[in-house]
């Protein structure tokens, strides 16, 4: 699904190149790592979806933001992803995971500690 690029503005022109599920933490049931690029400007940043399912049926929530990193940290990120054996399963135990699904004292996801999140941005359809 392709979304309204922050950069050039073009509809349906961002598209999510690169994914990485994340563990649950405690507060979200899913967290994707998402790597995200213009197929007309070739803007690219990081997206992170996370959605909770907790609370009374139906109560789901979701939250899908995006963020400008540096170019190095992007390719990091890129290289860590390209890595993972099995990307799509959130309990792989490869070295990308470990890093990128490490969580705080209280149990919060914090994968993105070490990366400089710039300019955040709303992913739009």
């Amino acid at each position: 699904m392709p979304f309204l690029c922050p950069k050039c503005s073009t509809p349906q022109s961002l598209e999510i190149k690169a994914k990485i599920e994340l563990p649950p933490d405690s507060r979200s049931d899913e967290i994707t790592l998402q790597i995200v690029e213009c197929s007309r400007c070739r803007f690219a940043g990081i997206a992170i979806y996370e959605e909770s399912r907790r609370g009374t049926l139906g109560s789901e929530s979701f939250s899908h933001i995006g963020y400008r990193v540096s170019v190095k940290d992007l390719r990091t990120l890129k290289r860590m992803i390209k890595q993972c054996p099995k990307p799509n399963n959130w309990r792989c135990g490869c070295s990308a995971h470990r890093t990128l699904g490490v969580k705080d004292a209280k149990g919060r996801w914090n994968g993105l500690k070490e990366i400089e999140r710039k300019e955040r941005f709303e992913l739009n359809l």
